[in-house]
């Protein structure tokens, strides 16, 4: 099913929904094409049983998390615990850096606007963690590595700096260029992935798009829409990371307790995979036991030496957030989940791929714990673009060959699905054992490093019947452009109307130029919806609509 099918499934479902104030939950109703997906199709798939050593009823929680693994994650009867992600220091050890409050604070749950950040510590990644230090105020935290080794810690409103692990943090603050776009929902709950080149990307809680340089200086807004996916929603905690192959973001729809997963070869432009990221019910035990937590949010990833995400860590509450009270029963707590990090494929087919190719080769690597000659079932494999595998379509197998510790499996082309736009085939199956199996890999033949050229809002002075002035143009991506038009329309009288057509020159990595104009409006008007275009070729490198421009 093609994406925008999907997403126009989506929106009519889910439009016209309610959503009481006074309501944490509203119940989503799935898309019925959701009922054909395959397993391996959605990212709830991946999740693995929880791992830990004390199962223990003696603790707090409603029935539903009684008895659960208290070693796994971090919880005790003195804090409510929220939020944090992981980092393997140069200690050896896993810190998780996560946020809590007092458990009898007079506020209960309500306490979160004054959680302290905590650095937590364990010798494996599940847990249990043990607080080390507080590093200071702050709530949501998420912790990510400079390319020069330093350690910058985001919380709400604010971060934190360091170049050792277990140092000083230093607090400050982040600054931010909106660039002429709306910010979408404020600068909060943020998340951010390092580039190739050390640069960083970042996306906030609305759904904005925003690139620094190096990852602490000027973050700068590139969207001027959210990139969720376009359904009725309350969509909260982004997490966005960066593996060999792909980015990949999951966003939270807080209210229908649902989260929606996307992919992007470049950070900015998105595609929504079908199927549910997760939902309450996946903190499950190898022997089925499910701690039955009534809220999942603020989910982060730890990643292995291919940035491959191979654990969620969520911050967890067993009940209604208004009903932790303090001094009671219930409390919350950050939980750790293995992923499937899914195997390793790369395509050798050296041409690109269409709907005439006849066989696509593609070989399947050996690693650690992995011998893809005895541990497949090579008739459950499918491969092809995610809109084909998902729904158990795309090619079959037609033959295996050994090389070395690996196997090359060649497809029968005939519906592989994959289009010019495609970036990230898919391959789904089966294990011997009949568990799960998937990978993604790249086209041997794109590019995966793209300029990303960005305009401004242009500025205007009247000279007689003439509106003159600039508009600056710059280039976010990672390798130089070339020369590329920027076009700027006008809505008038309900028809788009061209008033210019520029030469943009090329531009290294985030070099700006600054371009004149020089137009004539179709007629004195206050104020018209201008959208402007950046072409190379007749390809469309970015748009930026500006609602109410006034001349």
């Amino acid at each position: 099913m093609k994406k925008n099918a999907i997403l126009l499934i989506l929106s009519i479902i889910f439009s016209g929904i309610c959503h009481p104030a006074s309501a944490q939950v509203t119940e989503r109703e799935r898309p019925k094409e959701w009922d054909n997906l395959v397993a391996g199709a959605r990212f709830i798939d991946r999740f693995l049983p929880m791992k830990g050593n004390v199962l223990s009823s003696d603790t707090w929680g409603a029935d539903g998390v009684v008895p659960r693994y208290i070693d796994n994650g971090i919880e005790d009867r003195i804090w409510s615990y929220w939020g944090g992600n992981i980092k393997k220091g140069e200690d050896g050890k896993y810190h998780l850096f996560v946020c809590g409050w007092l458990e009898s604070s007079p506020k209960g749950h309500g306490e979160w606007s004054n959680s302290y950040v905590f650095n937590t510590v364990s010798d494996n990644p599940s847990g249990p963690f043990r607080l080390r230090n507080m590093i200071g105020k702050g709530h949501n935290p998420e912790v990510y590595q400079l390319r020069d080794g330093r350690y910058v810690l985001y919380v709400i409103n604010g971060r934190y700096i360091t170049d050792d692990v277990n140092g000083k943090w230093e607090y400050g603050k982040f600054e931010f260029n909106a660039r002429d776009r709306r910010i979408i929902e404020g600068l909060s709950n943020l998340s951010f992935a390092q580039r190739e080149d050390g640069s960083y990307i970042m996306v906030c809680r609305g759904g904005g798009i925003w690139i620094s340089e190096d990852g602490l200086s000027e973050y700068n807004q590139i969207t001027d829409q959210r990139v969720y996916p376009n359904v009725e929603e309350r969509f909260e905690d982004p997490v966005i990371w960066r593996d060999h192959i792909q980015y990949h973001m999951i966003v939270n729809d807080w209210l229908g307790r649902i989260a929606f997963y996307l992919r992007s070869k470049n950070g900015v432009n998105w595609v929504v995979d079908p199927g549910e990221a997760y939902t309450p019910g996946i903190a499950v035990h190898e022997d089925g036991l499910i701690e039955d937590w009534f809220k999942f949010e603020r989910l982060k990833v730890f990643q292995d030496d291919l940035e491959r995400a191979i654990q969620a860590n969520f911050a967890v509450i067993d009940t209604l957030k208004p009903q932790d009270k303090p001094f009671d029963n219930h409390s919350s707590k950050n939980i750790s989940i293995p992923l499937n990090p899914g195997i390793l494929p790369t395509i050798l087919n050296e041409k690109p791929i269409t709907a005439k190719t006849k066989s696509i080769r593609v070989k399947i690597h050996a690693e650690e714990g992995f011998d893809p000659q005895n541990d497949i079932e090579i008739a459950s494999l499918r491969f092809g673009a995610s809109e084909e595998v998902n729904y158990g379509r795309g090619c079959h197998v037609v033959n295996v060959e050994n090389d070395g510790k690996d196997i090359i499996v060649t497809f029968d082309g005939k519906g592989n699905g994959i289009t010019e736009d495609e970036f990230a085939p898919k391959l789904i199956g089966k294990y011997s054992d009949g568990k799960m199996l998937y990978g993604y890999a790249r086209l041997p033949y794109v590019d995966y490093l793209e300029p990303i050229l960005s305009a401004r809002a242009p500025v205007f002075t009247k000279e007689n019947n003439l509106w003159t002035g600039k508009i600056e143009v710059r280039n976010f991506g990672q390798i130089s452009s070339g020369q590329a038009v920027l076009k700027i329309e006008l809505t008038h009288n309900g028809k788009r109307v061209k008033i210019a057509s520029i030469s943009v020159p090329a531009l290294k990595p985030y070099e700006k130029t600054e371009l004149p104009l020089s137009v004539k409006l179709p007629e004195e008007e206050t104020k018209y919806d201008m959208l402007m275009t950046i072409y190379s070729g007749k390809n469309i490198l970015s748009t930026f609509l500006i609602r109410d421009y006034s001349f």
